[in-house]
C-alpha cells in the first residue's frame, strides 16, 4: 500500500512538472507562428483582448489591421498599437470600421486589406469580435438570442468564408514566387471562442451555444483544409499559394471594458458558479494565446482552469501535447465526478433558498 502511494505520488509530481513546463513554453521548439513582416487582421481590435493582441503582434513585427464599429475607438487603439511597433519605420497599421455581423462587410474587409497589402490577401486573420449577454434563457428575448449568435458565431463564420475563398485560389492569382511557394509560411485563420464551449454554466444560454458552435466550426475546417493543403503538395502551381492552418483560442474571463457591463446583468446563480474563477488582463490573455500559436497548438486555452476544462472535453479535437493532454484528461475526468454534482447542487440549492422569477 505504502509503495503504491509512493509511486502514485511520483507519477503525479512528474505529471505536474511536465504540465507546468508545457504551459510555460519550455517544451516548445520551432516557432509555428512567426508574424514578423506579415499582414494580420484582428476583428474586435479596438478594445479588450483584440487591442492586447494588436499591441503584442506589433511588438513582434507584424503589420496590423484592426476592425471594429466605433471609429473613435479604432483611432485611439491604432495609436496605442502602432506605438508598440518593433520596427516603426517599416511596419504599417490600418483601421477599418465595419459591422462584422453582415456577410458583405466581411467581404469588403478582405478586399480593402488586400488592396492595402499590395494586392495580396492578409497572412493571418483573427476572428476575435464578440460580446456576452449573460442572462437566463427564458429571461432573454428572442432578438437578443439572435444577436448573440450573429456576433459570436456568424461574424466569425462570414469572415472565415470570405478569407478562405481568397486564400484557396490558385497560387498564380497572387504576386508571389510560385517556384518557392512550396516552402512559403502557412496562413493562419484563428477564432476566439470561450471556455464555456467546454461546459454549460447557468446564465450563459444566449452566449455559450454560439461559442460551442465556433469550436465545432474550427474542428470541421481544420479537417477540410487537409484537402487543399494536400492538393497543394502535388500541384504547387495550381493549388493555393500557401498551406492554411485553423486555430481556436479559448480564453476564460478577461478584464475588459465589457466585463463590468456583463456582471451588472448576470443572475446571482451565475456569479455563484463563477466565484473564484481567475481573470486575465488583455495583455495576459494575448501573451498566452500567441504563445499557444507559436507552439503549434490548435485548441488553445489561456490559463490553468481553461487547460483543465479543455483536457476534459477534447473529443475529436487534436491534442496539442499527447502526453500532457492524455494524462490531464484522466485527472480531470476523475475530478468531474465531484465537480459536476457540486455545480449542479449549487444551482439546485440556490433555487431552494431564493425566489425565482417565473414567466408570466
Amino acid at each position: 500500500m505504502a509503495l503504491g502511494l509512493f509511486w502514485a505520488s511520483v507519477c503525479l509530481t512528474i505529471f505536474v512538472l511536465i504540465l507546468s513546463l508545457d504551459i510555460m513554453g519550455f517544451l516548445s521548439g520551432k516557432n509555428h507562428f512567426d508574424v514578423d513582416g506579415r499582414a494580420v487582421v484582428i476583428t474586435g481590435g479596438s478594445q479588450g483582448m483584440g487591442r492586447g493582441l494588436g499591441k503584442l503582434l506589433a511588438q513582434k513585427g507584424a503589420n496590423v489591421v484592426i476592425v471594429a464599429r466605433n471609429q473613435q475607438k479604432l483611432e485611439d487603439a491604432l495609436k496605442y498599437i502602432s506605438s508598440a511597433a518593433r520596427n516603426p519605420q517599416s511596419q504599417r497599421f490600418h483601421a477599418i470600421s465595419a459591422d462584422v455581423t453582415k456577410h458583405n462587410e466581411n467581404v469588403r474587409i478582405l478586399a480593402e486589406v488586400s488592396a492595402w497589402n499590395n494586392g495580396n490577401p492578409p497572412d493571418i486573420v483573427w476572428a476575435n469580435a464578440g460580446s456576452s449577454h449573460p442572462t437566463l434563457f427564458i429571461d432573454t428575448n428572442i432578438e437578443t438570442l439572435k444577436d448573440q449568435m450573429d456576433i459570436n458565431y456568424w461574424a466569425a463564420t462570414y469572415l472565415a468564408h470570405a478569407t478562405l475563398k481568397a486564400w484557396l485560389k490558385p497560387s498564380k492569382s497572387e504576386t508571389i514566387d510560385v517556384k518557392n511557394a512550396k516552402h512559403a509560411k502557412p496562413r493562419h485563420f484563428i477564432m476566439t471562442s470561450s471556455t464555456l464551449c467546454f461546459a454549460g454554466v447557468a446564465g450563459y444560454a444566449p452566449y455559450s451555444p454560439a461559442k460551442s458552435a465556433l469550436r465545432s466550426l474550427a474542428d470541421t475546417l481544420r479537417s477540410e483544409l487537409n484537402l487543399y493543403n494536400g492538393y497543394r503538395r502535388t500541384h504547387p502551381e495550381e493549388g493555393p499559394a500557401t498551406d492554411v492552418r485553423i486555430h481556436c483560442v479559448v480564453p476564460g474571463t478577461i478584464k475588459s471594458p465589457g466585463l463590468e457591463h456583463e456582471n451588472s446583468m448576470k443572475h446571482p446563480v451565475t456569479k455563484l458558479l463563477e466565484e473564484g474563477d481567475p481573470a486575465q488582463t488583455e495583455d495576459e490573455v494575448a501573451v498566452a494565446a500567441v504563445r499557444g500559436l507559436e507552439k503549434g497548438g490548435f485548441l488553445i486555452t489561456t490559463q490553468f482552469l481553461g487547460h483543465a476544462m479543455r483536457a476534459g472535453a477534447l473529443g475529436g479535437s487534436p491534442r496539442n501535447n499527447w502526453l500532457v493532454d492524455t494524462a490531464f484528461a484522466w485527472v480531470v475526468n476523475l475530478a468531474w465526478l465531484f465537480i459536476g454534482p457540486d455545480l449542479e447542487g449549487k444551482v439546485f440549492k440556490h433555487g431552494q433558498k431564493h425566489r425565482v422569477q417565473l414567466p408570466s
